[in-house]
């Protein structure tokens, strides 16, 4: 069978369901992983989907290619992407698919891996596709399949942990995602009444897309926030393992800076620990870091990326400009936006200030949110090799481990290829306005030089 190699991306498969990423080839991939899952011996596979309209159907196709291949199939329902991973570890299975789209358009599916605990990425899902293309594939058939609830498990874990000192008024916006079927069970277990918006599991996504690191997306939570004055807003992406927060006045708390709470927390109990980000972050995110004890680690974007260095570097906590945190300290160190949206509230309720106060008193500079722009499929790829080969910033120093960053003494600026979607991603910061648009000015004669016809976000 031909397939289509464009889904195989760095840190997950991800396509459109009607062309690429269809039942067929779903199968085979199944087929393909549990093929690989019985080289290691790992016989036990947990499956779980999102909310998208095509992840019941891809879900079928999955299970019966994992059970092609002889594994046994836990299918969990329809749940967010971190109960998935917390079944792995409940079930001592560290092995799991889980089938979303995540914030792709709707008419996107596709699938994370984690095989005997590690996240797939990069070579190994490359090494899936070459079993398709190769046929080698193993057909033992005789993978049983049984369904479990962990939702359960998941809320009285995080519930045993956590130490909420007091009920804060707040809403929560699901975006009609999958975060939807436990974020507001959550809650309420921890004694919190949530305003809900969208918490209904609906893969039209009928009232926003479900990303939160687009501010038009927060529009809903922001007048939620102004209507009933609320302290804090909370938004999900589509698949629950993302975060977006935004305070009483309406301002956006980007998780870079969400992370400087994180980490002050972590390190007061844990002096000297490493924490790690990615390349979009925040220079003040270091700095802080630092001046509380700690110690830091930059690393590529992506999910998998983050885990796998947290592995490699026993930290703490991981965190991304996107909204993926990864909590070590008390928890299992997979993304997990709903885990990370109770640790803020336990921040946020054992401190005599007012969220707002809290948040303003973190350091701040002058900054953009992810800009993107957009290409055919594939083709930001080559664009962004030929930029790191000839782009020129003359006094900066280039962090080159994913994309470009280039850092003066007064900003930087970053563009670097998504791995989930054809654009390129680019992100500014400086001291001021004029430090700013002089990057970015720069930025923009470099990227003309190379595609004068690309229409640019700034």
């Amino acid at each position: 069978m031909t397939i289509d190699p464009a889904i195989f991306r760095a840190y997950d498969i991800r396509g459109i369901v009607a062309t690429a990423l269809t039942p067929q080839t779903t199968e085979l991939v199944g087929q393909a992983f549990g093929s690989e899952a019985q080289v290691q011996d790992q016989q036990t596979v947990i499956i779980a989907r999102d909310g998208r309209l095509s992840s019941p159907m891809l879900a079928k196709s999955l299970a019966a290619g994992l059970r092609a291949a002889g594994c046994d199939v836990i299918d969990i329902g329809l749940v967010p992407t971190p109960v998935l991973y917390f079944a792995t570890f409940l079930l001592n299975t560290g092995t799991g698919i889980m089938i979303t789209g995540s914030h792709n358009p709707p008419d996107y599916n596709g699938l994370k891996m984690m095989l005997a605990g590690n996240t797939l990425s990069g070579d190994t899902i490359q090494e899936l596709r070459q079993r398709i293309e190769t046929d080698d594939l193993t057909t033992d058939g005789n993978g049983s399949f049984s369904e479990r609830d962990v939702v359960p498990d998941y809320i009285e874990r995080i519930v045993a942990d956590a130490n909420i000192a007091r009920p804060i008024k707040f809403a929560v916006d699901c975006g009609n995602g999958a975060a939807g079927e436990v974020a507001v069970k959550l809650f309420r277990a921890l004694g919190q009444q949530p305003v809900e918006l969208f918490c209904d599991v609906d893969g039209n996504f009928p009232n926003h897309h479900p990303d939160p690191s687009k501010e038009k997306n927060l529009k809903d939570v922001r007048a939620a926030i102004s209507e009933q004055q609320l302290e804090i807003g909370l938004a999900f992406d589509g698949d629950g393992d993302r975060l977006g927060v935004v305070d009483a006045n309406g301002q956006v708390i980007w998780p870079d800076r969400q992370m400087i709470l994180y980490s002050r927390d972590i390190l007061a109990r844990n002096s000297g620990a490493t924490i790690v980000f990615d390349v979009k972050c925040s220079t003040h995110l270091k700095k802080e870091i630092i001046d509380a004890g700690g110690k830091t680690v930059m690393s590529k974007t992506g999910h998998s990326f983050i885990k796998k260095t947290l592995k490699e570097t026993g930290a703490m906590l991981g965190g991304e400009m996107s909204g993926h945190i990864f909590f070590k300290e008390r928890w299992y160190g997979f993304d997990d936006g709903l885990y990370a949206a109770v640790r803020l509230l336990e921040i946020l309720s054992q401190d005599n200030r007012s969220p707002t106060e809290v948040f303003a008193e973190l350091p701040n500079s002058v900054n953009t949110p992810e800009l993107n722009i957009n290409f055919a499929e594939g083709e930001h790829y080559r664009f962004i090799d030929e930029f790191k080969t000839k782009a020129e910033f003359a006094g900066a120093e280039i962090i080159d481990i994913d994309g470009l960053r280039a850092e003066f003494a007064d900003g930087w600026g970053l563009v670097r290829a998504s791995n989930t979607t054809p654009c390129l991603v680019l992100r500014f910061e400086a001291d001021n306005e004029a430090a700013l648009k002089r990057i970015q000015d720069q930025f923009r004669e470099q990227i003309i030089k190379l595609d004068d016809s690309l229409q640019l976000p700034f």
